[in-house]
């Protein structure tokens, strides 16, 4: 159980069109320009996007999985995952799908559907964070 800062890399890169590159002194992933995730600086978690009204949903759900940075998360569609916490690599990279998704732009997102269709964790939910894409 569990999973690992190079397991986010490994994945996140693996994603169409993604990149990394440092921003706030941490390790960011982007498409098209927009951060889909990023590790913190302890590599003990990960931040990735969120509608907000799904968020308390989730961390009520698994609060030792899910969590916000109070102060600082408030106002941004945004979740911290805890990496340890997390079942596997597939739980992993269905949450950055899911993250992916909104933060892509749509038609980049459309081209590729078999991400919206196997985005399901490993306990065969739809997704963490749901999103539709971006509407650049």
């Amino acid at each position: 159980m569990g999973t690992t800062a190079q397991d986010v890399r490994t994945i996140a890169l693996s994603l169409p069109d993604s990149s990394e590159k440092p921003a706030w002194g941490m390790p960011t992933f982007r498409v098209g320009g927009k951060v889909f995730a990023a590790l913190a600086d302890d590599d003990a978690s990960i931040g990735v996007k969120c509608p907000k009204e799904q968020r308390a949903g989730l961390i009520a759900a698994e609060p030792q999985k899910f969590f916000v940075r109070e102060g600082h998360d408030d106002n941004y569609a945004w979740l911290r995952v805890r990496l340890e916490a997390v079942e596997d690599a597939a739980e992993l990279r269905a949450i950055l799908i899911d993250s992916w998704l909104q933060a892509a732009p749509k038609r980049l997102a459309a081209a590729h559907p078999e991400l919206a269709d196997g985005r399901a964790g490993a306990s065969g939910d739809a997704g963490h964070c749901g999103g539709e894409g971006d509407a650049g």
